[in-house]
């Protein structure tokens, strides 16, 4: 058996204790491949290079079974926050 994505949820989360986790098995059901979000406020005063090196150091123990991981976000909660957009000018004159 492969490594389950509950493995992979619990091995991130003793390590970065996240606000935000969300795992993915891209593999179709086997284990082996997976993708991941995930907000901490241990990436505070990281660089993306860190923070993957973070998330990667976490799954080490499972990494002999896993055959890809990709890290789509790894942000602090701070950069997790939705941007606030520009109101859209109301009745502005057109030239």
């Amino acid at each position: 058996m492969g490594v389950t994505k509950e493995d992979v949820e619990a091995a991130i989360t003793s390590a970065l204790s996240p606000s935000h986790l969300v795992v993915t098995d891209t593999s179709g059901g086997c284990g082996a491949s997976y993708e991941i979000e995930v907000v901490s406020e241990k990436f505070e005063g990281k660089r993306l290079l860190e923070r993957h090196r973070m998330v990667n150091t976490a799954l080490a123990p499972h990494m002999a079974e896993i055959h890809a991981v990709s890290i789509k976000k790894a942000l602090t909660p701070a950069q997790a926050q939705p941007q606030p957009q520009p109101e859209p000018a109301a009745d502005k004159p057109q030239a």
